[in-house]
């Protein structure tokens, strides 16, 4: 009774274009916000980051490919497992600029320290490794 019970429900839930489109829309669309922010609030902290780790002020409008780009491109499926690499290496650049110190630490609430920026390079991972799934603006085609 339970085995027949647990395949109506693996059946019923086996919905793997489904989940990729949910994995996509958290991913991306959560990103979107941070990269909303830098859009429109500018730059600015992101330059005098790099400028203190000696890199050119200028990179730091490549957040805005990592960050709002990129997240719209997962969303809607078009070139999905590149941006999501994108997505993972802006992350990685992310916590050297900021999460370095923070990686062994628990913030006030007891999360990690860089929970964030693990959830979205995992979530990027997770999405450039399955995929943009059926429920995608490229359809079959090579740019999903």
């Amino acid at each position: 009774m339970v085995t027949k019970l647990l395949n109506a429900v693996n059946g019923a839930l086996n919905k793997d274009d489904l989940g990729k489109l949910l994995l996509r829309l958290a991913v991306g669309g959560l990103m979107l916000f941070h990269g909303l922010h830098k859009l429109f609030g500018g730059v600015g902290g992101i330059k005098g980051m790099l400028a203190s780790h000696g890199v050119p002020e200028f990179v730091a409008y490549g957040v805005l490919l990592g960050e709002v780009l990129a997240p719209l491109f997962i969303i809607l499926g078009i070139l999905t497992r590149l941006s999501a690499l994108g997505l993972a290496c802006t992350m990685i650049v992310a916590w050297l600029l900021v999460g370095v110190g923070e990686t062994f630490m628990l913030d006030k609430t007891g999360a990690w320290g860089i929970e964030s920026l693990m959830y979205f390079f995992l979530g990027a991972l997770a999405i450039a490794f399955c995929g943009a799934g059926r429920y995608s603006l490229a359809g079959k085609s090579a740019w999903r």
